[in-house]
């Protein structure tokens, strides 16, 4: 359930169109350590109610601050402001290392299949990449790692701990 505007924090994980449940659960799990609001948009590929889901997610779930939304559009619209998007990806972004962090910003993952769509990439604010030493030995990272290591940085970055 989602309310029609979403109460302020000073950093939010946003996953575009999730599809695996196991990286869902493990991102809440990853909301709920640093405290972080969660917003999934759909369409997911799995119900909320799905067991692996629930099981990546633990006894977590009651302290994730969760919501959903019909589409990106609808997660804009219920964002406070001010807020930045930004875009999370493999490529063609500013590096973790040198990225500097706001108050108020949605930190948006793409699916695990297709990352985030240029229609997306093109409404966030600013697009992150993760450096990856390894090249083209690795295509890309876990979404629930990425998610873990953005989060954590952004988070240091701004004190939050």
């Amino acid at each position: 359930m989602t309310p029609a505007t979403l109460p302020p924090a000073p950093l939010r994980i946003a996953l575009y169109e999730p599809q695996i449940p196991p990286n869902t659960g493990n991102i809440a799990r990853t909301s709920a350590a640093f405290q972080l609001p969660l917003a999934l948009i759909e369409p997911l590929g799995f119900s909320l109610e799905d067991r692996y889901l629930k099981r990546a997610g633990l006894d977590y779930w009651p302290h994730v601050q969760l919501s959903t939304h019909g589409d990106l559009e609808a997660l804009i619209t219920a964002l406070p402001t001010p807020f930045r998007l930004i875009g999370c990806s493999r490529h063609g972004g500013t590096p973790l290392t040198q990225m500097r962090f706001e108050l108020g910003d949605v930190l948006l993952f793409g699916r695990e299949d297709l990352g985030l769509p240029e229609s997306v990439r093109g409404r966030c604010n600013q697009m992150c990449t993760i450096p990856m030493p390894g090249g083209a030995a690795v295509r890309s990272l876990n979404l629930s790692v990425a998610a873990a290591l953005v989060s954590f940085q952004a988070g240091l970055q701004l004190a939050l701990w």
